[in-house]
């Protein structure tokens, strides 16, 4: 485990060798004006007034609960129409196409659609990603419903298992790790939306301090709600990890 830790830091030391040297010395004499990459002490010197001034610690706790908001909602659709689209396959044709449509659909492209529909207030941002998520989990939802073993089922069913008893006891029964790992996925895959969601009219929020400080600085806010917003998703991925093994701990006898 050491070993592989140690190699694992090997790419960041890389880049943070590459960073020190391309913006080392003054600011005329830089490969890269530091209006567009300021050197890491000129960034770790500005969390104070990230912390204080730009509200980080508030903005965190917006952001999230905007994830948490909209994947709940995704969650709430997403999850019964995927498992009724793996189980039965006329539900399965009348909701494919729409599936289909949002797996080639740009995410970026429902905020506009978000904003005529629910306007700019906070209502849409949470909408947008329920947007996001429930585009991201569906197909998820009906692959892992749909990945279980047909002999599983033919066994249920000589056994005399109902159809209802079959999607609660077998299909959800075998796919439940599956889907769990595909929420996981999901929730941190909102991470990566939080800025499209905040672009608009968002008091605060780790989005809006990026938007701020890409139009009237300071830059080094970027960087480091950047890896703010990295940080989080890790440890909400943690807590996924914790809960699996929780939910799930004959996975790890495996």
């Amino acid at each position: 485990m050491p070993a592989r830790m140690a190699l694992g830091l090997i790419p960041a030391l890389v880049i943070v060798a590459v960073w020190i040297l391309l913006t080392r010395g003054k600011a005329e004499s830089r490969i890269i004006s530091p209006l567009i990459l300021p050197s890491p002490g000129e960034v770790l010197h500005s969390f104070h007034s990230l912390w204080f001034d730009a509200e980080l610690s508030r903005s965190m706790i917006a952001s999230a609960l905007r994830v948490i908001g909209g994947f709940v909602i995704a969650l709430m659709v997403a999850f019964p129409l995927g498992v009724f689209m793996g189980t039965f396959s006329n539900i399965k044709a009348i909701f494919s196409p729409l599936a289909t449509f949002g797996a080639y659909l740009p995410i970026p492209t429902l905020v506009p659609l978000t904003m005529s529909l629910f306007g700019i207030g906070e209502f849409q941002k949470i909408m947008f990603l329920a947007l996001a998520f429930f585009v991201y989990l569906l197909p998820l939802f009906v692959k892992a419903i749909d990945s279980v073993d047909n002999v599983y089922l033919q066994t249920a069913y000589t056994l005399g298992a109902g159809r209802w008893q079959i999607l609660r006891r077998v299909l959800l029964g075998i796919s439940l790790p599956q889907i769990f790992h595909a929420m996981r996925l999901g929730f941190g895959i909102g991470w990566t939306y939080i800025i499209l969601a905040e672009m608009v009219a968002a008091d605060r929020g780790l989005g809006t301090i990026i938007i701020v400080a890409q139009r009237r600085g300071p830059r080094e806010h970027i960087y480091l709600v950047l890896v703010a917003i990295v940080i989080i998703a890790f440890i909400t991925d943690r807590i996924w990890v914790w809960l699996g093994r929780m939910f799930f701990p004959y996975l790890e006898q495996k």
